[in-house]
């Protein structure tokens, strides 16, 4: 049971989530996934196998040995993809990469060309998996279930790695920032966890965003226009001009690394009414509340100098989880480790957004993040290199033999 099969298989599953749903999970295809995969768990020989109303699994793999003091450690990716694109008839195909452009589709001349995304020339001679350009191929996070399932698969067939017990789970609405909303941590039962969820080879994370999102909506006036002088306000106006006060460079296309920056994702309005609706993003908690006073300051001053019938609500939404991982060093350690034993250059760097694993980490599981392999998330240029499957996989057995062996020598 190779993860690649696995992953072609759980791609023909409609997961997309949805973020104007109330339900949990948002979406009949991630339950409907889910189901499958408790079958699967339950061929391959786990144990205490779960799947709530909820649509959230869990599983074990027993200890194979009577050591003591061996902790209880978990893997969690997530069952949706996202809702930016269709997640609904994925046509993938496995191309021997050998440079330059590879068509997607030749119909609509979709291209993925290196010339946009030069980091394809790191996966030449290698195979890479890709879809046909009107979908989203589903690597995050269908590619960290398979990476999973196929190391429990091996353990349980294998046998020849010691460890103690193994917990999985694979949650609902990561997405749309919901994943960790009903997780049972007491239920879990771990000292700790991995969410397999990175993307690129290597990659191992523990920092993440301060998030928050922002709804900025603006009343206005309206008057006739040929007697508007002095009596209209144009909420669509005033709106333009709230976002002209945010700094500029401050944005995603302008910043990289640990850089923080407001995105609006949707406006809208008419000149009675506007909306803006932003996420804000920081690594660093002070800038990152120093984001959300300017926006409240922007309003402020709207209000007395325009007399703007202004209002902003910000909701916090997670926090950088690397104040609750960082103290407990050593699970950060084993993961390095476990990369360079199989051949892998651990990539340490922040996520520029979320996963599971932060909420995670403040519900009193530490959690850091580990490449799944995929590149391009979330839109129809993803694509997946098979070999980077396949070392997540092994990551993971590595992960679970040093931990015997660390824990089993005291």
């Amino acid at each position: 049971m190779n993860p690649t099969d696995l992953f072609l298989k759980y791609v023909t599953f409609d997961t997309q989530s949805d973020e104007s749903s109330s339900a949990m999970p948002s979406t009949e295809g991630q339950l409907i996934f889910a189901k499958e995969l408790v079958k699967q768990l339950q061929e391959i020989g786990m144990q205490e196998i779960s799947l709530d109303e909820n649509g959230y699994i869990m599983a074990t793999l027993p200890a194979n040995t009577e050591a003591a003091d061996i902790p209880v450690i978990g893997f969690i990716a997530h069952l949706d993809t996202s809702p930016d694109m269709s997640g609904c008839n994925v046509k993938p195909r496995v191309v021997n990469y050998q440079g330059g452009d590879i068509m997607l589709n030749e119909e609509q001349q979709i291209v993925l060309s290196p010339d946009v995304f030069p980091e394809m020339k790191d996966y030449i001679d290698q195979n890479l998996i890709v879809t046909d350009g009107t979908t989203l191929l589903g690597a995050d996070n269908k590619a960290g279930i398979a990476a999973i399932i196929s190391a429990m698969k091996h353990l349980i067939e294998q046998d020849e790695i010691k460890h103690g017990k193994i917990r999985i789970a694979f949650t609902p609405d990561e997405e749309i920032g919901r994943g960790a909303d009903k997780f049972d941590v007491e239920k879990f039962g771990c000292k700790w966890a991995y969410t397999i969820d990175g993307g690129a080879i290597g990659e191992l994370e523990y920092e993440n965003f301060n998030a928050a999102s922002a709804k900025i909506t603006i009343k206005g006036r309206n008057i006739h226009p040929g007697y508007a002088k002095n009596k209209m306000q144009n909420a669509i106006q005033l709106a333009v001009y709230f976002h002209s006060q945010l700094p500029e460079n401050e944005c995603p296309e302008k910043t990289e690394k640990y850089e923080g920056f407001y995105h609006p994702i949707s406006f809208g309005g008419t000149v009675e009414e506007a909306t803006i609706f932003y996420i804000i993003r920081d690594h660093d908690r002070q800038l990152f509340e120093d984001k959300k006073k300017r926006m409240v300051d922007i309003a402020q001053k709207m209000k007395e100098n325009m007399h703007a019938d202004i209002t902003v609500e910000i909701k916090d939404q997670y926090y950088n989880m690397r104040e609750k991982v960082e103290p407990h060093r050593e699970i950060i350690d084993i993961a390095f480790e476990a990369m360079v034993n199989c051949g892998v250059r651990p990539i340490v760097k922040p996520i520029r957004g979320g996963t599971d694993g932060a909420r995670l980490s403040f519900m009193g599981l530490p959690c850091p993040n580990i490449f799944a392999g995929g590149i391009n998330f979330h839109g129809r240029y993803e694509y997946l290199p098979v070999k980077s499957l396949e070392k997540s996989k092994e990551t993971i057995l590595n992960i679970i033999g040093l931990t015997y062996s660390n824990y089993s020598n005291g």
